[in-house]
């Protein structure tokens, strides 16, 4: 017999009850007298029950917290396995409350673990909810944006280094800020980091609108930049992260010339 998974069973915790069948409890007997270990174990059980027994109050207003001290401060002396027959049921009571208090206390700690996740999944849901409607709102600003007439639309066309590389300025001089699609370039290396120029033709001036530092996580590809020159060309290097202070035109991705409209 392993006396270790015997005990860990909880059949003596039911045998102290008196909640075992007739035969059951004939058989817990006479391992509990053949094993010092089961006998010990019974002890113990029989000492929380007396323990219990004298702690409780008649008043069923009692909680089972003051139960637990009582059990803590008392030294109520032990009932010897030996003297124990069958007046088991003064304690039957009692030990179905310890038991109850053990199923509660699981039951308790289960409901908290569930209410947690819940309300963990309730947080990532308003998240979800609030980064779809934030989305939504950009969506539609950007539809606006696309529609509004006075919106310079300038295609960018792939350059030597990539060829099937393309994208799109909509540039707003009214809030001096440019719109770009970049949906048409490629992931960028690792290392290495899109940046965005503002060109003057005569003479060939670039300064530069920033890098692109979240392209690969932006799914969308779209990015709002500011921009207050007098534009009359846009152009996208690759560089390395950080930027550049002029731009490698052997890494010119994509370029486009500002048509001025008529009136």
């Amino acid at each position: 017999m392993d006396i270790q998974k015997y005990i860990e069973s909880g059949i003596l915790e039911l045998y102290v009850a008196g909640s075992l069948s007739e035969k059951e409890n004939e058989e817990v007997y006479n391992a509990v007298k053949k094993s010092p270990e089961l006998l010990a174990e019974v002890t113990s059980i029989e000492n929380a029950i007396v323990k219990l027994t004298a702690a409780a109050k008649k008043d069923s207003t009692y909680l089972f917290t003051d139960i637990l001290k009582g059990i803590n401060n008392n030294d109520t002396k032990v009932i010897k396995i030996a003297e124990r027959k069958t007046n088991w049921t003064q304690f039957t009571g009692w030990a179905a409350a310890v038991l109850l208090g053990s199923t509660l206390i699981w039951s308790i700690s289960k409901n908290n673990k569930l209410q947690e996740q819940v309300a963990s999944e309730k947080v990532q849901l308003e998240e979800q909810i609030e980064k779809a409607s934030n989305s939504l709102a950009e969506a539609e600003k950007l539809i606006t944006v696309f529609r509004d007439k006075e919106i310079i639309s300038v295609p960018l066309d792939g350059q030597k280094v990539s060829p099937d590389s393309y994208a799109k300025v909509y540039w707003d001089k009214k809030t001096k800020s440019i719109y770009l699609d970049a949906k048409g370039l490629p992931e960028p290396p690792k290392g290495k980091v899109y940046q965005v120029w503002s060109l003057k033709m005569s003479p060939l001036t670039p300064t530069s609108l920033g890098t692109i530092d979240t392209f690969t996580a932006d799914t969308n590809k779209i990015f709002t930049i500011e921009n207050a020159n007098e534009s009359e060309a846009f152009g996208i290097t690759l560089e390395d992260e950080g930027g550049s202070e002029s731009p490698t035109l052997e890494q010119l991705y994509a370029l486009g010339a500002v048509v001025a409209s008529t009136p």
